[in-house]
């Protein structure tokens, strides 16, 4: 989950007279809360995308946003990627994401994480927070104090610990799988991978395409954490203005959304591009066409980064790492999916996955409109009908 995006129009959406109601109808959310605590700095926003699978799952994301306009945009986008990404994984999870804005390399603090926690206790299990940009276990851990709704913990107390080896390995996957529809082959031996940032992801996925053979280049905004995995793993360190343009097979983005535009379009020189940013796509149906009709393979950021949630998903039912892994191998047959239906229909990857998505949720919705004894009804007639209020 290493990433952050913005929108180019804030300014204009989010002027005096925002019409809010107007960007949560269009976005299908069903809520967003604000949250606010002064004394311990706290300036969070949770949004609710849509719960038709389940609670709404999502992590919480810590970043230094220019303003308020751009965190209340980047949450609603990425609340809503996933809800594509839980459905399209195959869980019986809701779309969830909040945001915290401030500098996680200075403001970070367990009052401030316990402030937010007690917020996310007191929507009652319909968002249930994770580990993001800018957070980290021990923040899930202060979050824990609060509220039993948080994934993402230490193992040592019986949750999954870092989520970054078994994303890696999803986007690893989905990697592979592109190059079985590119070259016929998925295998990445000689291959040559660009690969945009340095975290923790990024480090793990670097790992599983060295060991297999590939020729790496990476780059990074901090030069210490890009020399020492180029090091650690035999790349070649870049300029982070020339990842775009380099003659390579495969380009990953594992840093920041919105990294393919109108600037950078015409810059790309490779046949895939699969990484574990989000919202990468910075007009999701202008760049998506764009893409297809320049013959770049693209994998849906949502599908192709899903292990991390998947792998805090496993909490729910108590953690099992060789499960998690299992589920993320499977992102390899689902991208291929999507890559199959692309072509047949001869429509962007990202409609793709949006449409296969779209249609698990409607085909499981259908099936709550069947009455159960987990109703409302609790034996006592008038109980009913007072419940309904009628």
């Amino acid at each position: 989950m290493e990433s952050t995006t913005l929108e180019k129009d804030t300014a204009t959406d989010l002027s005096e007279d925002f019409p809010l109601f107007d960007k949560l109808q269009n976005y299908k959310h069903e809520q967003i809360v604000v949250c606010s605590e002064p004394t311990m700095g706290l300036k969070a926003i949770i949004a609710v995308h849509d719960t038709t699978l389940g609670p709404a799952l999502g992590g919480v994301r810590m970043w230094p946003y220019n303003n308020e306009q751009e965190a209340i945009r980047d949450v609603l986008r990425l609340s809503r990627g996933m809800t594509y990404k839980a459905a399209i994984s195959g869980l019986n999870l809701g779309g969830g994401k909040a945001v915290i804005i401030g500098d996680p390399r200075k403001e970070k603090s367990e009052a401030l994480f316990r402030a937010f926690g007690r917020y996310v206790d007191s929507l009652g299990g319909r968002y249930i927070t994770a580990e993001d940009v800018g957070t980290d276990v021990q923040a899930m851990e202060w979050i824990r104090m609060e509220t039993k709704y948080v994934t993402g913990l230490p193992k040592a107390i019986g949750g999954s610990g870092d989520p970054s080896p078994v994303t890696a390995y999803g986007v690893y996957q989905g990697m592979k799988a592109c190059a079985k529809k590119a070259y016929g082959s998925d295998s990445l031996e000689g291959k040559r991978i660009s690969i945009q940032g340095a975290g923790h992801v990024s480090s793990y996925l670097a790992e599983f395409l060295e060991k297999e053979g590939a020729e790496l280049f990476i780059c990074d905004i901090y030069e210490d954490k890009v020399n020492a995995l180029a090091e650690k793993v035999g790349a070649e360190v870049v300029d982070p203005d020339e990842i775009y343009g380099l003659d390579v097979d495969i380009f990953s983005p594992c840093a920041l959304g919105g990294i393919i535009n109108d600037d950078t379009m015409d810059q790309f020189n490779c046949d895939i591009i699969a990484g574990a940013a989000n919202n990468v796509l910075d007009e999701e149906e202008k760049h998506g066409q764009m893409l297809l009709d320049s013959g770049i393979i693209y994998a849906p950021d949502y599908v192709i980064n899903a292990g991390g949630l998947i792998n805090v998903a496993s909490e729910l039912e108590g953690y099992n790492e060789e499960r998690a892994h299992g589920q993320a191998e499977k992102i390899y047959d689902t991208i291929l999916d999507i890559l199959n239906y692309s072509e047949e229909n001869d429509t962007p990857t990202f409609t793709a996955s949006n449409i296969l998505a779209e249609q698990r949720m409607s085909n499981v919705g259908k099936i709550h409109n069947i009455y159960t004894s987990q109703s409302n009804f609790t034996g006592h007639i008038g109980d009913l009908y007072k419940h309904a209020n009628l």
